[in-house]
């Protein structure tokens, strides 16, 4: 099985009211269910805003701690998950529920050196 990381775009903004986000959270337990029985999950949670984030780099042989976001952008990080799949279109089947069950957008993408993973190996 192969690693993915099934990330969650959140646009910047005020949240959906309580009685939406109360189906959207009942509706990705169910899906977190489902990874869980079909033994797909392997890890998932959500992130608190950018302004909450700290970067460290490293500037000319010093590493410095800024706070907020590296990128300014009109979406963010909002969540994340990890699941196992056999493939690519096992992977993207699971991103299409997830996109279903948080109403955002879902980036698919192998962990590296992984097969099927950017390193080049194939499926």
């Amino acid at each position: 099985m192969k690693q993915y990381l099934l990330s969650v775009y959140q646009p910047e903004g005020t949240p959906p009211p309580p009685e939406v986000l109360e189906g959207i959270m009942r509706d990705l337990d169910a899906l977190n269910a489902r990874m869980r029985a079909a033994g797909a999950w392997v890890f998932s949670g959500g992130l608190n805003a950018p302004g909450t984030a700290t970067v460290v780099r490293l500037k000319e042989g010093e590493v410095l701690t800024t706070d907020g976001p590296f990128l300014e952008g009109k979406e963010y990080l909002g969540g994340f998950t990890i699941v196992n799949a056999p493939d690519l279109d096992a992977a993207l089947a699971w991103g299409r529920d997830l996109a279903r069950a948080t109403t955002l957008p879902i980036e698919v993408r192998p962990f590296a050196g992984t097969p099927g993973g950017a390193d080049g190996a194939g499926d």
